[in-house]
């Protein structure tokens, strides 16, 4: 069996698709323009043996058309392993939207995102992610049923970030428990990067089970409602990964984990809702474990957000999206005593049984 791991190193502007590493055999790259509204966007839809390909749409203000392709490939390439690693009959989707998602976010520029959704017919679900809201995609459901994360009184899952954090929370927990002989967070310091819905409902769950929390975030506003709200420690030194602390849980934007910081982190445990955490997973993966540090892959505690959508395609009710979201926890355990029994990193035995999913899946397919 081949699991194809990314080494970032390796990425080169001169064949901007195909060449890249990144694209990894993507059987769909769409890409979408609209003058009237000013849409351009980005639909990478990597695999879909086991189903349709479902991921979040990210609006973001790239720097390049180059950064927002590589970001949507990744991105989509750790869904396909999100949903094989949770036991999900889907593939793996994401779209990027280039521009600021507070100035050029219109309901027509969403209109027309959700039309080339649309015009895939099914291959490809969207939801929500960075920049969007539950309302946007009520928006999208106007001109198009492929679209999930739409409100409950629509008849949708909702707001999938608190069902994210939740899963994080257990990931967290499954980690400290390998790490540290018991999953108990009393007392145990944790330093939560970015504070967004994902991020803070991650600070409630772990100051209501006794941890020391401490928080980071560019939005200082953010920081001083989330620490009024919730009695969190504002971490005011300037390189949070030199952080003594327990736990790190990066919960902003990813590849935090990188040449320049992967050898000053001081925390004993990474684990946090961030996606492509690992800036390059071969290097980075080792270096953690050869320095003794649990790294908790970000593609399988992330997951609670795609188990809440899923619910609006297979119509199972909220228990259930707790139980499967609870159940990232035994996983999380399972997938770092394999790392340890046979010394590899946690993501890649993380990928080797999302990908023997789909490898027997496609066999069965073939029959």
């Amino acid at each position: 069996m081949q699991v194809d791991v990314l080494n970032a190193n390796e990425l080169k502007k001169s064949a901007p698709v195909f060449g890249q590493l990144s694209f990894d055999n993507h059987e769909q790259v769409v890409f979408c323009n609209d003058k009237d509204t000013g849409l351009k966007a980005i639909i990478g839809i990597h695999n879909t043996v086991l189903g349709p390909a479902l991921g979040g749409t990210r609006m973001w203000n790239y720097s390049s058309e180059w950064e927002a392709l590589n970001d949507v490939l990744r991105l989509s390439r750790g869904m396909t392993f999100k949903s094989a690693i949770t036991g999900l009959n889907l593939g793996g989707g994401k779209a990027v939207i280039i521009g600021d998602a507070k100035t050029q976010k219109t309901p027509e520029l969403m209109k027309s995102f959700g039309r080339f959704v649309d015009s895939l017919s099914g291959k490809y679900i969207t939801a929500e992610d960075v920049g969007m809201e539950t309302a946007d995609m009520d928006t999208v459901r106007e001109v198009t049923k492929y679209v999930t994360g739409i409100s409950e009184d629509k008849g949708g899952a909702g707001n999938p970030s608190p069902i994210t954090a939740y899963g994080v929370f257990m990931g967290i927990k499954a980690a400290a428990k390998h790490k540290f002989g018991s999953d108990d967070l009393e007392g145990k310091s944790v330093l939560v990067q970015g504070i967004g819905h994902v991020g803070e409902t991650l600070v409630e769950h772990l100051t209501q089970d006794g941890a020391k929390v401490f928080i980071s975030d560019i939005n200082e506003e953010r920081l001083e409602a989330v620490k009024n709200k919730y009695g969190a420690i504002i971490y005011d030194d300037a390189d949070v990964y030199a952080a003594e602390v327990d736990i790190y849980a990066p919960c902003a934007l990813g590849a935090t984990i990188n040449d320049d910081t992967v050898n000053r982190i001081e925390a004993k445990v990474i684990a946090g809702a961030a996606n492509n955490q690992l800036a390059d997973e071969v290097t980075h993966g080792t270096i953690l474990r050869e320095r003794g540090i649990v790294y908790a892959p970000d593609f399988l505690i992330n997951a609670g957000g795609i188990i809440n959508v899923y619910a609006e395609l297979e119509n199972y009710d909220k228990k259930e999206i707790i139980r499967k979201t609870e159940n990232i926890y035994n996983t999380t355990l399972e997938i770092l005593s394999k790392a340890d029994k046979e010394d590899m990193t946690s993501h890649f035995a993380a990928l080797k049984i999302a990908q023997q999913r789909i490898d027997d899946r496609k066999k069965q397919n073939l029959k």
